[in-house]
């Protein structure tokens, strides 16, 4: 089915607008992924707040010269669906290697994210690493426990003075009881 100039003008505007608003974005090969998976992975991805869409190759090409960025080398070649991730790429690199892991069929091209190329392996082993939560959670905790350490060693220490002045007060007492008698 041919496709109206207008219309190409549009999809070229849209994939244009998406690439250049999004954080970052994964080219995929969906050959004989079936129309239930497709949508069962277009609403994993909304879920993380992102967009899953089948492309034309030579308008997504001409989309993306000219909002001036570069793709992995043949990533516009056979069948191609993009994730663009306006919140957490690697939520969305997650969803993705989910579905390529449970059906194969499913490939990863690369992925353009913030500005750098990624090929296929750099995507598999960003959807390996921790949400941005799990990252700051970890580092969080990682900076409380000398915080923590610290507070302990000095209320330590103080509870230490205050047991020899408490101590030197008694033995004062002490003294100036016995003197006294």
């Amino acid at each position: 089915m041919a496709i109206s100039k207008e219309k190409k003008r549009e999809l070229v505007a849209q994939y244009q607008d998406l690439a250049t608003s999004s954080r970052g974005m994964i080219l995929t090969s969906f050959s004989g992924l079936s129309v239930k998976e497709t949508e069962g992975l277009r609403r994993q991805i909304r879920e993380v707040g992102g967009q899953f869409h089948v492309v034309k190759n030579t308008l997504a090409k001409l989309a993306f010269e000219q909002a001036g960025l570069e793709l992995p080398e043949g990533a516009l070649d056979g069948t191609t669906a993009i994730g663009f991730a306006q919140e957490g790429i690697t939520e969305l690199a997650k969803a993705i290697v989910d579905v390529v892991r449970k059906t194969e069929l499913l490939q990863i091209k690369g992925g353009l994210i913030e500005g750098m190329v990624y090929d296929a392996k750099q995507v598999l082993r960003l959807a390996d690493l921790p949400s941005l939560p799990v990252v700051q959670a970890k580092l969080l905790g990682l900076l409380q426990t000398p915080a923590g350490r610290m507070a302990g060693a000095l209320s330590g220490s103080v509870r230490q003075v205050v047991t020899v002045i408490g101590a030197f007060a008694k033995s004062a007492a002490e003294d100036a009881s016995t003197s006294a008698a």
